[in-house]
């Protein structure tokens, strides 16, 4: 094998050795060549490699693929034209049609969505695909790397034509999504981007956010504020965040003192979500006031842990903002005589789930996109945030 020939990627050298043998008629018109499965053993690759060098023996009309009965060499004269025309039907009710590729469907692998977060992030992606003619299916993992796991593999065996992956949090990213980068399977991940990994991300550009927050509570006189996050797990969006706020500081020459942080709130994780937990993170921050007098502002880096600050400082006898001031990231939007908002920042979530959904399809017609997609979040001022008491801001 020549150094050309061996920098190819595992996927071409399949396609390659596969159509030579179709072109040498050692596969005869008709004759089923060998599947994904036995391709990925034969090769020592993973089935997702293997898929990419039979759809690419496909779309050059060489093979014609039956799910669920494999693939065959093409009749030029009868099965492109039955492919075109005619979808088939797996046993499960599936439909798919090999040649005439229009309608793409892609899945969307999302940890939840709620009013705060993810409902527009939806709508967006739901409304691209309408835009697009493509499908969009979507499972929930709750934020458990394994359900991520299973949800990718599902899809996968499904046979979507792409992936839109926001990612679980946790200290490290799922083995499925490495397979799919090192597959070049089109895929996006949205709201995170996972170090070490070269796939295209969309996300919010948090660092200039969280400096926007910040900075909004420095004009306000603001001086000792509690950064308030979830614990610490390698995720790249709160990072950012942590990095935005600390870089904030810096251009003002304010001494960041992270003895006003608290960082160990856990009810707002996946799976964590319960009575008892939440009471735990109330009473903590109620001791951290307590603790604290000088603080006067909370910066919550997500909308529940907002939620716990607001009645922490309401268990105090505090009011809001007076007392103290609070902004958070993302609040849902407020119905009309509802009488209460917090100080939020706004990440777009309509165009982050519109550019996912069509930076896979790009990447799924062979085109280049951008590996990673920062948006501006917006400050939306609301009643939670005030100037601070002069008595506690020294």
């Amino acid at each position: 094998m020549n150094e050309t020939t061996s920098s190819k990627p595992m996927y071409e050298k399949i396609f390659d050795e596969v159509k030579q043998l179709i072109v040498n008629k050692s596969y005869g018109q008709g004759e089923r060549v060998p599947s994904e499965k036995e391709l990925a053993e034969t090769y020592n690759v993973s089935r997702i490699t293997s898929k990419k060098a039979l759809e690419m023996l496909a779309a050059e009309h060489l093979i014609v693929r039956k799910p669920g009965r494999g693939s065959f060499v093409a009749d030029p004269a009868v099965d492109y034209i039955d492919s075109v025309m005619s979808p088939e039907t797996t046993s499960d009710g599936t439909v798919f049609n090999s040649f005439n590729h229009e309608e793409k469907t892609i899945g969307l692998i999302i940890t939840d969505f709620g009013n705060s977060y993810g409902t527009g992030l939806i709508y967006g992606m739901e409304q691209a695909s309408r835009d697009n003619d493509c499908f969009l299916v979507l499972r929930r993992t709750f934020g458990v790397p394994e359900n991520e796991e299973q949800s990718i593999q599902k899809l996968l065996s499904l046979g979507v034509d792409g992936l839109i992956v926001f990612p679980a949090q946790g200290e490290f990213f799922n083995a499925e999504i490495l397979k799919l980068v090192i597959g070049r399977f089109p895929l996006v991940l949205v709201d995170r981007h996972l170090k070490g990994v070269a796939a295209a991300s969309i996300g919010t550009d948090n660092i200039q956010a969280a400096l926007k927050g910040t900075e909004y509570l420095f004009d306000l006189g603001h001086t000792h504020i509690s950064f308030l996050s979830p614990p610490p797990a390698d995720t790249t969006a709160l990072e950012e965040r942590v990095e935005g706020f600390i870089q904030a500081h810096a251009e003002r020459g304010i001494a960041v003192d992270k003895g006003l942080w608290v960082s160990d709130l856990t009810s707002t994780l996946p799976n964590s979500f319960n009575d008892e937990n939440i009471e735990h993170d109330i009473s903590r921050l109620v001791s951290h006031l307590q603790e604290n007098p000088a603080i006067t502002a909370l910066f919550a880096v997500e909308y529940n842990i907002a939620l716990l600050a607001r009645t922490a400082v309401e268990r105090l006898g505090l009011r809001i903002p007076e007392d103290i001031s609070i902004i958070c990231f993302d609040s849902p939007p407020t119905p009309l005589g509802s009488g209460y908002a917090f100080t939020h920042l706004r990440q777009n979530e309509e165009e982050m789930g519109r550019l996912a959904v069509e930076n896979v399809l790009r990447i799924m017609n062979g085109q280049t996109v951008s590996n990673k997609i920062m948006l501006e979040a917006k400050l939306i001022s609301g009643e939670s945030t005030g100037p601070a008491k002069p008595s506690n801001s020294n």
